[in-house]
């Protein structure tokens, strides 16, 4: 046999492994939180959009909402506005809602439209602000300190958490064979708008959907032990125990929060999955072994 005739009858048996999962999420939801190394690489991001367009062809409805703190970050050293995380979330003053609002909702929005229509697909940018689509509030955090009774209340300026989706806006895209883009602000009833963790809004917007599957890319293997060992196949029992011991911390505690509330809610899986791998998302759907850390009901 040539190598050009095995190459090929390597082909056929991807395809023949990928028909069952094919079949399996034909006509289904699958909500992607686009973020990390998969955003800034620039052979990842011409893969990703590639998987997206090829999920949209085999009848699945993929749904992309996407981060863009590198890029925010940028731009902000760039201005002389040093960047404060609180469990993973960027305080976000005025001026700095402003530096978001554009970076996301113009600057990475668009780019990820457009690579992804370039390559055949039909992809609709939206901001939560558009419709509008995400019903927002400001978001307080509560910090516990073992040497006072009372949990300090952290003030993370204008940054939301999700109240709503509107979901009628998405059905109506995804049934009209488009590809929602959505960057990850909202607005609040006060008319304010409000940064918000794109892993919460995946999270949220998944729920509403009832979507098969949630996929969340970052720039690890997935959850990781203390030994650096990988962790899958958790249920929520498990992931509590993993907070309260210390595994589960920083940025890893909004993806957490995100699939354990999709999954609570509905949604059959949860995937956290290493975005820095080529094809990630379709090694994710359409392989026997799949890849990352998986959170389900059971």
């Amino acid at each position: 046999m040539t190598i050009k005739s095995t190459n090929a009858l390597n082909i056929a048996h991807v395809l023949t492994e990928a028909l069952p999962y094919i079949q399996r999420y034909q006509g289904k939801t699958v909500v992607i939180k686009y973020g990390g190394n998969a955003m800034v690489d620039e052979s990842l991001k011409s893969g990703f959009a590639r998987d997206i367009v090829l999920m949209k062809l085999v009848g699945i409805h993929p749904v992309v909402i996407h981060g863009g703190g590198p890029q925010i970050g940028s731009l902000l050293a760039k201005l002389g506005k040093e960047s404060t995380f609180v469990d993973g979330m960027r305080v976000t003053d005025a001026e700095t809602m402003d530096v978001v609002e554009m970076v996301l909702g113009g600057l990475v929005n668009k780019e990820i439209v457009s690579l992804i229509n370039s390559h055949g697909g039909k992809a609709i940018g939206l901001s939560g602000k558009d419709g509008p689509l995400i019903y927002a509030r400001k978001l307080r955090r509560k910090l516990r300190d073992a040497e006072i009774d009372a949990p300090e209340i952290i003030d993370l300026g204008h940054v939301g958490e999700v109240i709503d989706i509107n979901k009628s806006i998405l059905d109506y895209l995804t049934l009209g064979d488009f590809i929602p883009v959505i960057a990850p602000i909202g607005i609040g009833e006060d008319g304010m708008s409000y940064n918000i963790n794109a892993d919460l809004v995946a999270g949220k917007v998944a729920s509403v959907m009832r979507a098969e599957k949630l996929v969340l890319l970052t720039n690890t293997a997935g959850l990781l032990s203390k030994t650096g060992e990988l962790l899958t196949g958790l249920t929520a029992e498990r992931v509590s125990e993993l907070i309260a011991d210390g595994t589960i911390t920083e940025g890893m505690l909004p993806k957490i929060e995100a699939a354990l509330g999709a999954v609570n809610a509905g949604v059959n899986r949860a995937h956290i999955i290493d975005g820095r791998v080529e094809h990630s998302v379709l090694l994710e759907l359409f392989t026997d072994s799949g890849i990352g850390t998986l959170i389900e009901r059971r």
